[in-house]
């Protein structure tokens, strides 16, 4: 063994060694905490980053390919796109369906169909490309788009449905992909919350024209940063991957279609585009790699986890309501959701002040309903319909933690948590029916 192996060996070790006597996110009876996020990643990619950039071969290159590949492959898709982000991503696909390279681009004006009940870059690449996002509400059930109002919200000018699946539960793609087709329109999915989610066994992402995914810190697994669009369309993925880099061949396909058609530049800087800055690193991928074959075995501990809590809360649920897993749907529950009905004797704020005082932490439902947020007041948008569902889920809902690290411990002292507070209010409850009784 040579000294370099030697010395990898070493930190390999080391790390090893560091993670095993500092990485326990279980929960912990004598100092009870519950984040709504934990790690993802282990001692294994932590010296895969390492291992990489020692190796000084760390911008964008054969380990983000191999990692596009191995993340298409499970999506079921043909094509993979890796970005430093999932806003990237969605950034991406816009960008390449308002592309001119694209046939039948979206142009400036065109309409495009967003949810209420989203996350703002969702929205901002329509509104970059000078596209008009329209808004329509959300069902109170799955969180969804509302089908309904969906469809109605489809005008002249609409050329293209962007959906989110919300906290990881697909929407109801047969009958988004009868819309689309039924009006010729592009689809585009914002799956950032939903990885490895399914509908009707087909992974989410691989029905629209294009896919984005999130690996950031908070989501199902990650990479530090990063993102992927996946598709199946070939000349959509070379037109992202152009974007992707300053608007070059260099990372295309096709490079060589290009270099023979302008001879006279260097092969290595033509700019055939538009195009940004959106690249991964190979640290990013490294990581990725070895974080996907976990992606499985995570989920099936949210769901455990969600199933817990729906068993759990189900005694109150004249007080609260909770999401539903879409028919032929697998949830994925990037986090699980409250909606405080109207009856209830108590506020969002009451309750989460509550359960956080106690060391658990909560959160908005995504943003909330988008439209509410002042960044509309400076952009044309247009509002289908109302909005009543989307406000809802904004002024009565939150989330706490149903991530991989929620063991049993932890969830049975979210339990125990939200019974104490329920408990006034539940007495209540008793004595007032007890008293109309008698």
């Amino acid at each position: 063994m040579d000294k370099k192996q030697q010395l990898l060996n070493t930190i390999q070790n080391n790390i090893k060694e560091y993670c095993d006597t500092y990485f326990d996110f279980s929960f912990k009876n004598e100092n009870p905490v519950v984040h709504l996020h934990e790690p993802t990643t282990s001692g294994d990619e932590i010296f895969a980053a390492v291992e990489t950039m020692l190796s000084t071969y760390t911008t964008m290159g054969k380990k983000v390919r191999a990692f596009e590949k191995q993340y298409a492959d499970y999506a079921g898709t043909q094509y993979g796109v890796m970005s430093n982000s999932g806003s990237s991503a969605n950034l991406l696909a816009v960008a390449a369906l308002a592309n001119p390279f694209t046939p039948n681009y979206l142009k400036p004006g065109d309409e495009v169909i967003v949810p209420a009940l989203s996350w703002s870059t969702t929205i901002w690449p329509i509104i970059q490309h000078n596209l008009v996002p329209v808004i329509v509400d959300c069902d109170i059930n799955s969180f969804n788009f509302d089908l309904n109002k969906l469809e109605q919200a489809i005008g002249p000018r609409t050329r293209a449905i962007k959906l989110v699946h919300v906290y990881g539960n697909p929407c109801n793609m047969d009958a988004i992909m009868s819309l689309a087709k039924k009006h010729n329109l592009f689809v585009i999915e914002d799956c950032c919350e939903a990885m490895g989610s399914f509908y009707d066994g087909k992974s989410v992402g691989s029905f629209g024209d294009v896919g984005n995914f999130s690996f950031f810190f908070s989501h199902h697994i990650s990479t530090l940063e990063g993102g992927i669009s996946v598709t199946n369309n070939f000349d959509l993925t070379e037109t992202m991957r152009i974007l992707r880099a300053h608007g070059w061949s260099r990372e295309a396909d096709e490079h060589q279609k290009y270099v023979k058609m302008y001879p006279e530049i260097d092969p290595r800087f033509i700019f055939i585009n538009l195009g940004y800055n959106l690249r991964p690193t190979e640290v990013n991928a490294a990581m990725g790699q070895l974080q996907l074959p976990k992606l499985d075995a995570l989920i099936d501990n949210r769901r455990e986890t969600a199933n817990f809590y729906l068993k759990q809360f189900a005694k109150y649920d004249e007080f609260f309501q909770f999401q539903q897993e879409t028919p032929k749907g697998k949830h994925v529950w990037f986090g699980f959701p409250f909606i405080i009905k109207d009856n209830a004797p108590f506020t969002v704020k009451e309750i989460t002040s509550f359960i956080q005082k106690n060391n658990i932490e909560t959160r908005p439902i995504i943003a909330g309903n988008m439209a509410r947020h002042p960044a509309f007041n400076m952009y044309t948008h247009r509002i289908s319909g109302d909005l009543n569902n989307a406000d809802t889920v904004m002024n009565k809902g939150f989330a706490i933690a149903c991530h991989h690290a929620v063991d049993q411990k932890a969830r049975e002292y979210i339990a125990h948590v939200i019974d104490q507070f329920m408990q006034p209010y539940v007495t209540q409850n008793a004595k007032r029916s007890a008293e109309v009784m008698a």
